[in-house]
């Protein structure tokens, strides 16, 4: 180091809190962990190896200046870890996904741990920029974000996250454009389209009360025209855009949508109002106003709708976020991390403990638990052994897995899921609600009307044909069609998220009224979804979950099963030790050694000196465990119930079976009962043996059974429910429910489920309580009948205010006036929706 780099070090000495505090990030040094460096000629005393790594970097690459920028007081976190697998960052299947392109010249965005001051941003933006290669590299403080500058032919990203990590930061890309994304920034686009409606609205409306006060009379009714012009005018381009863009497309295409009535209302009336301002006459009045509130409040509906095309997309993605990125493929003995999207059917694959499944295959070596839950939806992971198949998605236990891979990306059961999941989105038709079907006709009838009456009315002057035609446009504006279903619905989604329903697509409300048949997935659904403790058998007693009492030999027996089961993963030993917690088991004089587990099997471990094995049968008998009757007997009585069963042996007697179970749900029974009183067929459906799922029917009251079904044939069982004419609700948690929730009739997922099953649904009930699906019944009943109420408002209003003004009783001042009554009464009707939450106990 040069004399510079030493005087800027004995500044930065100066700086330093105290010996009591770490050198880079201020915090105590715990005793006898001191870790001391010498810098620049000064010694350094560090937390951590991190910290002394970091700041032996800053100072090698002369930048101890950030020590001189760091505020006094602040408090640095330690480095933090670096991304795992770096070099696949540097291949272009996978930056595609987050650069701008891929020539040598690129730029990414990345997300920054550790980013804590403004010394931060100008250690990272230095030390990047000395690098050969680096163009440029820009911090974003408040949001964490570097926007790196490149050139890929003289460095490489991985060498670049590298670097950061040299410095105490973790970076991972970050791509700003996802189709997720897209959305968002269109629904912000309408969004500031509404903004600026209501700007105008609000504006426009103290410009009306002054012209319909008095105002239009006097020597200011000029000044006000102008000023509603210039109010009117930008935002009827702005705001109306998107529905002069949807009428110009539907006349190419010869179609009436609901787009060519607002924009031709808003275009006559708009013209009208120019043609008043414009001439000066005293016949006529301005409807400016009028104007910019139909294309507000028709905005608000565009944008609800909005929202729910961008969470439709979000579930697919969610489904995608499963499937790995890359690969570690072995070749000729040799392990390289490659892109998943190269390769091929054939090729061997190594899974490593803790790490997803990238694909589809054959395991060739080793064996593991691997955890189907995010597919199957059942919380016990499968132990997998060498010939059996893995799926893409799913979760490796504790086994390194070598894998010959037979499915990629759309081939996988993965990729079939997402494929039946887009493919059941497509084919479910949109709901065509009765406003829809009436559009096109009313649009011609409201076309004919003002022509007709614009033809009488010519004979008597052109303003008073003009006034009476306008009128007709006006009074006859499909605003209060535009809100009949989006306002019900939005009330009803306000009102059901508030109650613990959340209302994912309106469509549903209408289909729900019709729902004849009912198919709940078991696993997480009618059951909690976690394995539980719920019996003990011995020759002598015995205990059932909801007794609150455990006899000492229980509690004793119990304690060192406990102990035993800490040093496993398995999630029955996660019950155990859920249940030693729940009674307050005293482990503390408990020794346990020479633990060994055998997967499939069992686990056996000496406790104190005593031997202690707890598993199968098959465990016991590979241990010359001699099986005891009465424990057999327990056992057939205990799988006639359904739940399983492991086996304790301790001082090499069998001694105890232990029941365990996913439990059922409190008002599960309770909820079949009332469904099948209301004359609803009720399924089961399960992947679980058949005598299982039978034994859960029957608990529950007795319903059909559909078992051991596939997760990618549960879609088809929905399919072939409704062939047979059953309009059908499906209730699930699981990944592998998304394809079903989606195709049947109303998909309902519980709180507690995955993000894609809840995605994927059309009602999700937020609290899971399972008796808010017949208040969801309810609700869809009231708020479809409100919807049917609101349109025959809307009719209503029409059948008598036209003819009124077709014979010109009816001016476009009064028409403007009258022309929100009808929307006010749609509003006001829907609100009554929450009439049905009032009782709810």
């Amino acid at each position: 180091m040069g004399g510079s780099s030493i005087a800027s070090a004995n500044q930065a000495n100066s700086l330093q809190p105290s010996t009591e505090g770490c050198f880079h990030c201020t915090l105590p040094i715990p005793a006898q962990e001191q870790i001391t460096k010498s810098l620049a000629g000064d010694t350094r005393h560090f937390c951590c190896n991190g910290c002394a790594s970091v700041a032996e970097a800053i100072f090698n690459a002369g930048l101890d200046g950030f020590y001189q920028r760091r505020l006094e007081g602040d408090v640095l976190a330690p480095p933090p870890e670096l991304p795992s697998e770096l070099a696949f960052y540097d291949l272009d299947e996978i930056q595609q996904d987050f650069v701008d392109s891929l020539e040598d010249e690129r730029q990414v965005h990345l997300l920054v741990e550790g980013i804590h001051c403004a010394a931060c941003v100008w250690l990272i933006e230095n030390s990047l920029k000395r690098e050969k290669g680096v163009l440029d590299a820009k911090v974003n403080l408040t949001g964490k974000r570097l926007h790196l500058y490149w050139d890929n032919s003289k460095i490489s990203l991985s060498k670049m996250i590298q670097r950061l990590g040299l410095l105490g930061y973790s970076a991972v890309p970050y791509d700003p454009e996802t189709a997720e994304g897209h959305l968002k920034q269109a629904n912000r686009q309408l969004l500031y389209r509404m903004a600026v409606a209501g700007f105008a609205m609000m504006n426009l409306l103290w410009i009306s009360i002054a012209l319909y006060t008095g105002a239009d009379k006097g020597e200011f009714r000029t000044m006000f025209h102008w000023i509603g012009f210039c109010l009117a005018t930008p935002t009827l381009i702005y705001s109306g855009y998107p529905f002069y863009k949807g009428a110009w497309q539907g006349v190419k295409s010869r179609t009436l949508s609901m787009d060519f009535p607002i924009a031709l209302g808003a275009t006559i009336t708009y013209l009208y109002s120019v043609y008043v301002t414009v001439t000066g006459t005293d016949v006529g009045e301005v409807y400016f106003d009028t104007v910019v509130n139909f294309l507000f409040v028709i905005l608000v509906g565009r944008f609800l709708e909005a929202i729910s095309k961008r969470q439709a997309v979000a579930s697919t993605q969610r489904l995608l976020d499963l499937q790995p990125r890359v690969a570690s493929v072995i070749n000729d003995g040799e392990e390289k991390i490659v892109s998943i999207r190269s390769i091929v059917v054939g090729d061997k694959v190594l899974v490593k403990p803790g790490e997803r499944i990238p694909v589809d295959g054959i395991i060739l070596e080793g064996a593991s638990s691997v955890d189907e839950s995010m597919l199957t939806g059942e919380s016990e992971p499968v132990k997998r052994f060498s010939g059996q198949a893995v799926c893409a998605g799913t979760i490796n236990g504790n086994g390194a897995l070598q894998i010959e891979v037979t499915g990629l990306l759309k081939n996988s059961a993965l990729g079939r899921i997402i494929h039946l999941v887009e493919e059941a989105q497509a084919s479910k038709a949109p709901i065509q609600c009765v406003a829809d079907r009436i559009v096109p006709w009313f649009v011609a009838a409201t076309l004919g009307l003002a022509t007709a009456t614009f033809t009488v009315w010519l004979s008597v002057g052109i303003e008073q044909a003009l006034m009476a035609a306008t009128a007709v446009l006006i009074i006859t504006c499909p605003c209060a069609f535009g809100l009949a279903t989006p306002m019900s619905i939005a009330v009803a989604s306000g009102l059901g998220a508030k109650n613990g329903i959340l209302i994912r697509n309106g469509e549903v409300l209408e289909r729900f009224s019709s729902i004849s048949h009912f198919v709940f997935d078991k696993t997480g659904t009618l059951t909690e979804g976690q394995i539980s403790v719920s019996g003990i058998y011995t020759e002598d007693t015995s205990w059932a979950a909801g007794n609150d009492e455990l006899s000492n030999s229980l509690k004793s027996m119990m304690a060192r099963m406990a102990i035993v089961e800490r040093h496993s993963e398995h999630p029955i030993a996660m019950a155990i030790g859920r249940f030693a917690e729940q009674f307050e088991l005293d482990t503390a004089s408990l020794k346990v050694e020479a633990f060994e587990a055998k997967p499939g099997y069992g686990v056996q471990a000496l406790v104190n000196g005593e031997q202690v094995l707890i598993g199968t049968p098959n465990w016991m008998r590979m241990n010359q465990i001699e099986s005891s009757g009465a424990l057999k007997d327990f056992s057939a009585e205990v799988d006639v119930l359904g739940q399983g069963s492991i086996r304790c042996a301790i001082g090499g007697r069998e001694v105890a079976l232990i029941a365990v179970e996913d439990r059922i749900r409190d008002a599960a029974a309770g909820l079949i009962a009332e469904l099948k009183k209301a004359g609803m067929k009720v399924t089961l459906l399960s992947g679980d043996r058949k005598s299982t799922a039978e034994s859960i029917a029957a608990r529950l009251g007795g319903m059909e059974v559909i078992a051991e079904v596939l997760p990618e044939d549960k879609d088809a069982v929905i399919a072939e429910l409704q062939a047979g004419g059953n309009k059908v609700v499906m209730v699930g948690d699981g990944v592998n429910d998304a394809p079903a929730l989606v195709r049947a009739d109303v998909g309902i997922a519980l709180g507690s489920g995955t993000d894609v099953s809840i995605a994927s649904a059309d009602i999700v009930l937020m609290s899971s309580e399972l008796e808010n699906i017949q208040m969801a019944s309810k609700l869809s009943r009231r708020t479809l009948r409100t919807i049917r109420q609101n349109i025959a408002i809307s009719i209503g209003y029409n059948i008598i205010m036209v003819p009124l003004a077709m014979m010109a009783f009816v001016t476009p001042l009064v028409a403007a006036i009258t022309m929100p009554l009808s929307s006010l009464a749609v509003i006001g009707n829907a609100t009554r929706i929450s009439k049905i939450f009032r009782n709810k106990k």
